[in-house]
C-alpha cells in the first residue's frame, strides 16, 4: 500500500520539494528523510530503465 503511494506520487513529481516530501511522509507513515533517499533511489531505477529502453530500442537511430 505504501509503494503503490509512493509509486503514484512518483508518477506525478520526480523531485518534490521539502514541503511535498512531508506531506508523503505524513500520508505513508514514514520520516520524510526516507521519502528523500527512496526518491532518489526510484529516479536512478527510472533513469537506468530508461537507459536501457533507449539502448535497446532501435527507434532511435544514431547520428552519423
Amino acid at each position: 500500500e505504501q509503494l503503490e503511494e509512493l509509486e503514484k506520487m512518483f508518477q506525478e513529481d520526480h523531485y518534490p520539494d521539502n514541503e511535498k516530501r512531508r506531506e508523503i511522509a505524513a500520508v505513508v507513515g514514514v520520516t520524510p528523510q526516507r521519502i528523500m533517499v527512496w526518491f532518489q533511489n526510484r529516479r536512478a531505477k527510472w533513469r537506468k530503465l530508461k537507459k536501457l529502453g533507449v539502448k535497446g530500442n532501435k527507434q532511435y537511430p544514431t547520428s552519423s
